[in-house]
């Protein structure tokens, strides 16, 4: 009787990798307005012309093409050659690497080192909650990143009151704190997220050493 043939298995696929472009965070953030190089070269072309009170007809004269073909790198319709750049930075009396400065990464950043935050006084310290500043704000909203430590010797203290939100993250310790009418008892992975115009603040400091991270979120006054 003869052996069966054996058929080769197929190699399972493994599924595949999302692009770059697909991976998101959690977060419901709205995406960072991105743009072709193509319409980012045009909004600068543009506002060079428009700083300069320039029409577009007269732009195209000094640089020698025509009107359609500007109006079309200005809506970024299409991909103007080096030649043409270098013809429009003549005529604006700017260089060539100004069209694309739309296209440079410029974000601020802050980093500090561990142990390296910035001592300083808040209204809790006289009650020996102490402070360190772990960065300083970016763009228009607010934002005090602290971690707050409290030792044996520190008073319970719940009246803080501010505005914006906060946010508190325990690290060690453990601690019974006040929000408004309700207290929490915080323990090492424990938050607390809260609107800060309600006083607030440890109320009882059931066990110390007592460290957390505090990130409170407020809107700039113009």
């Amino acid at each position: 009787m003869k052996a069966k043939a054996k058929h080769p298995t197929k190699p399972k696929s493994s599924p595949a990798r999302p692009k770059p472009e697909d991976l998101r965070t959690g977060s419901n953030a709205p995406l960072e307005a991105g743009g072709s190089l193509e319409s980012k070269i045009g909004n600068e072309v543009r506002q060079l012309r428009k700083d300069l009170e320039l029409t577009v007809a007269e732009l195209s004269t000094s640089a020698g093409i025509s009107t359609g073909m500007l109006s079309k790198i200005e809506t970024g319709s299409i991909s103007a050659s080096l030649g043409t750049l270098n013809a429009l930075s003549k005529a604006l009396n700017v260089p060539i690497s100004r069209f694309f400065r739309e296209t440079e990464e410029q974000r601020d950043c802050s980093f500090v080192k561990a142990g390296a935050g910035v001592k300083i006084e808040r209204r809790g310290t006289k009650s020996g909650h102490n402070y360190q500043l772990l960065g300083h704000s970016i763009g228009d909203l607010g934002v005090e990143p602290y971690l707050i430590t409290l030792n044996e010797d520190a008073e319970a203290y719940s009246n803080f009151r501010h505005a914006g939100v906060e946010m508190i993250y325990m690290l060690t310790g453990k601690v019974r704190y006040r929000h408004a009418d309700q207290t929490y008892l915080m323990e090492p992975g424990d938050t607390l997220f809260f609107d800060a115009a309600a006083r607030h603040g440890p109320e009882e400091l059931v066990k110390a050493p007592m460290t957390y991270l505090s990130v409170i979120i407020y809107p700039r006054r113009s």
